[in-house]
C-alpha cells in the first residue's frame, strides 16, 4: 500500500514538472527589437577619419548604402594649393535593441574609383563632383566643375558602364557640357529624381544664381549635354540678391547654400519644397546645421529603414581639423 502511494505521488510530481516545462516553453519571449526603424542623429558629426588640415569639401555619394564610397574635392596633396579629387567611404549602423547609432569614415583605395578620379582630374581646380546612374542608356555619370584656361569654371562629364566583377570598365571623357557652359562660372550641377531636369549654379548674370533646364523625354544624358548652348531659366522662388549655389534635389526637396541676408553668417544651407509645380520660399536650416561660419555644398542621403534623411556638407566652422571639413547629420524635412 505504501509503495503504491509512493508511485502515485512520483507520477503526480513528474506530471506537474512536465506541464511546467511545457508552459515555460510555450511562453512568448519578449521581442528584443525596441526600435524597428533607425534614426540618423541630428547632432552634427565631423567626418574626422577623412578630413585633413586643408580644405575638404564638395563630396559626391557614389552610391547609397550602409557602407558608402564617396568622392570629394581637396587641396591636401598640394598643401593648400590645387583642388583635386580624393576617395573615401563612410559606414553607419543602428542598433535596434538599444537605439545606438555608430558612424565612421575613412580614406579608401578602391581600384575603379582610382581609375575614375585619375581620368577626371584636370590641370586646374576640380570641384563639385556629382554621380548618378542613367537607366536610359545604362551608364554611370560623373559630372564635375573645373577651372579652364581662362580662369572660369566649366562643367564636364565622364561616363562608364557599372562595375561588374573584377574587370574595371572603361571610362569615357571628360567631355564638356556644351549645353550649359558659358564664359562665366558654371558649376555644381545635379539632376532631379526623375532625371528630367538639371539644376546648376552660374554667375552669368552677375551674382551666382541657380538655373534649371528641362531634358527632352528619353534623350540620353550624353547627347543632351552635347547639344549646342541654349539658355536656361532661373529656378523660381529660389534665388536672392546674394549668391545662391550648390543645389541638390532629392524627391521634392532642394537644399542649397546661400549668403543671402538674414542667415546665421557667411554661407548657410537652405531648403525648399516642390509644391504644386513650384518651389516654396527657401527656409534656413537653422542653428542645428548652420553656424556663423560657412556651410557649403550639401548632399542629401536616404536609407529605407531610417525615419529621416541625412545631410552631408562642408563647413569651415571652428573645431575641425582645419579649413573646410566634411560633416554628417540627420535631418527631417516637411512632407508637404
Amino acid at each position: 500500500m505504501k509503495k503504491s502511494s509512493y508511485n502515485s505521488i512520483t507520477v503526480l510530481v513528474l506530471s506537474i514538472l512536465l506541464i511546467s516545462l511545457f508552459l515555460t516553453d510555450c511562453k512568448k519571449t519578449e521581442n528584443p527589437i525596441k526600435f524597428p526603424n533607425g534614426t540618423f542623429p541630428d547632432t552634427v558629426i565631423n567626418m574626422s577619419g577623412i578630413n585633413s588640415a586643408y580644405d575638404d569639401y564638395n563630396l559626391a555619394l557614389y552610391q547609397l548604402s550602409a557602407n558608402s564610397p564617396i568622392i570629394f574635392s581637396s587641396n591636401r596633396k598640394s598643401s593648400g594649393g590645387q583642388f583635386d579629387f580624393e576617395q573615401a567611404s563612410f559606414t553607419y549602423a543602428f542598433d535596434q535593441m538599444n537605439g545606438n547609432f555608430v558612424f565612421s569614415a575613412k580614406m579608401t583605395t578602391d581600384a575603379f574609383l582610382d581609375k575614375l578620379i585619375n581620368k577626371a582630374i584636370t590641370t586646374g581646380n576640380d570641384f563639385g563632383p556629382y554621380q548618378l546612374f542613367s537607366s536610359i542608356d545604362g551608364f554611370e555619370y560623373l559630372i564635375l566643375s573645373s577651372v579652364n584656361a581662362a580662369g572660369n569654371l566649366d562643367l564636364s562629364y565622364l561616363k562608364n558602364r557599372p562595375v561588374n566583377g573584377a574587370s574595371l570598365p572603361d571610362v569615357e571623357g571628360p567631355y564638356p557640357v556644351k549645353l550649359f557652359n558659358t564664359s562665366s562660372d558654371d558649376a555644381y550641377i545635379c539632376l532631379d529624381t526623375n532625371q528630367d531636369s538639371a539644376y546648376f549654379t552660374s554667375d552669368r548674370d552677375g551674382n551666382f544664381d541657380i538655373f534649371v533646364h528641362k531634358r527632352p523625354a528619353e534623350m540620353e544624358l550624353s547627347k543632351w549635354f552635347n547639344l549646342d548652348f541654349a539658355t536656361s531659366t532661373k529656378a523660381d522662388s529660389i534665388n536672392s540678391p546674394g549668391d545662391d549655389k550648390c543645389p541638390i534635389v532629392f524627391r521634392k526637396i532642394m537644399v542649397f547654400t546661400s549668403n543671402r541676408p538674414g542667415g546665421l553668417g557667411g554661407y548657410d544651407l537652405y531648403y525648399s519644397i516642390f509644391r504644386k509645380g513650384n518651389w516654396s520660399s527657401p527656409v534656413n536650416s537653422g542653428p542645428g546645421i548652420n553656424t556663423s561660419s560657412d556651410e557649403y555644398r550639401p548632399v542629401i542621403g536616404y536609407h529605407p529603414d531610417f525615419t529621416n534623411n541625412f545631410l552631408m556638407f562642408s563647413s569651415n566652422r571652428p573645431g575641425g581639423k582645419g579649413g573646410f571639413d566634411l560633416y554628417f547629420a540627420g535631418v527631417e524635412f516637411p512632407e508637404k
